[in-house]
């Protein structure tokens, strides 16, 4: 081995960039989907108490 291949990382650095990258790429594409199923829940549970109060009403007022 020379003293040259001892501190050549030229070919390894590409792989790590890539592999970086592609861990940004996929903790963005987590926090996205969480997001959005955050979004979607707190939708859906905004739709049950608006049909709740509904029902409830429409409860009331034929009593």
């Amino acid at each position: 081995m020379s003293d040259n291949d001892w501190y050549d990382e030229g070919d390894r650095r590409d792989p790590i960039r890539q592999g970086e990258r592609a861990t940004r790429w996929g903790w963005a594409a987590i926090a996205g989907v969480t997001g959005f199923l955050a979004v979607a829940v707190l939708a859906l549970a905004v739709v049950v108490v608006v049909v709740v109060l509904a029902l409830g009403y429409s409860a009331v007022s034929m009593g």
